[in-house]
């Protein structure tokens, strides 16, 4: 991996090209508790996009994977996470990409959109729909969970779900706590009225976290929304059916 410094927070990520170079270079960023790896390279998404040749690149978010890892909520607000993305691209001499983000990854992929349109040619929001206009991200109680002395302490079905997943991706549990707390940011349907990037939204049908992604499609110009079928949010992320929607949404944006 890679690594620059964003105000004080060193960012690694992996910059990865097909065998035949190409000027279709698009952004990963990763859910909660995850990284690069998990979301991407054990998905195949990474594999899937080298075939269809696109130069990809994904970053580890801040609090995870090899990135910088603050123990201060204030240092995870979406935008600040948005701003990470933005730096990157500009480490990278990129005007503008294609841009991907599943579950908090998405949140933060829509406000690098909104804050830097010029930036983002297109957008992919995977595992988040209405809940980026109605919710706050992840209960509360997950950074809690995420303090807790073990697992075994923990009763609540998503609590343990996420502590366990931070524990098998081996995570700073006070960083992830701390995001938690500092990435509850919303958008309002009138700043999401005022996007005009392509805009693919995927969510599963199963999956009872992101919200529905036709009401939120409904609030953006122009966007679309893409039903994972069958899948819950953790199962979604390498769904065939989802690549491709992916591949064929990048395949037909200007």
């Amino acid at each position: 991996m890679h690594t620059f410094d964003h105000d004080g927070v060193e960012i690694a990520y992996i910059d990865e090209r097909p065998e035949h170079d190409s000027d279709e270079p698009i952004l990963l960023i990763h859910g909660f508790a995850s990284n690069h790896s998990v979301n991407w390279i054990g998905t195949l998404w990474l594999k899937t996009l080298l075939a269809a040749g696109r130069r990809v690149i994904a970053l580890d978010n801040r609090g995870h994977g090899r990135s910088g890892k603050p123990h201060d909520p204030a240092a995870y607000a979406t935008q600040i996470m948005a701003s990470d993305a933005r730096a990157l691209l500009d480490h990278l001499g990129l005007e503008k990409v294609d841009v991907m983000g599943y579950s908090m990854g998405a949140r933060i992929t829509a406000f690098l959109t909104l804050l830097n349109p010029e930036r983002v040619r297109s957008a992919t929001l995977g595992g988040l729909g209405s809940r980026l206009v109605e919710g706050v991200g992840l209960p509360a109680g997950v950074a809690a969970a995420m303090e807790a002395p073990s697992l075994a302490d923990l009763t609540d079905p998503m609590d343990r779900m996420f502590r366990a997943f931070a524990e098998q991706t081996k995570s700073d549990l006070k960083a992830l706590a701390a995001c938690i707390r500092g990435t509850r940011q919303t958008l309002k349907p009138a700043a999401l009225a005022t996007i005009t990037t392509p805009m693919l939204i995927c969510v599963g049908t199963k999956d009872p976290i992101a919200g529905d992604p036709h009401q939120l499609a409904a609030l953006i110009p122009g966007a679309r929304a893409f039903d994972i079928p069958g899948r819950d949010h953790n199962l979604a992320v390498g769904d065939k059916s989802y690549k491709q929607a992916v591949l064929d949404f990048l395949d037909s944006r200007p």
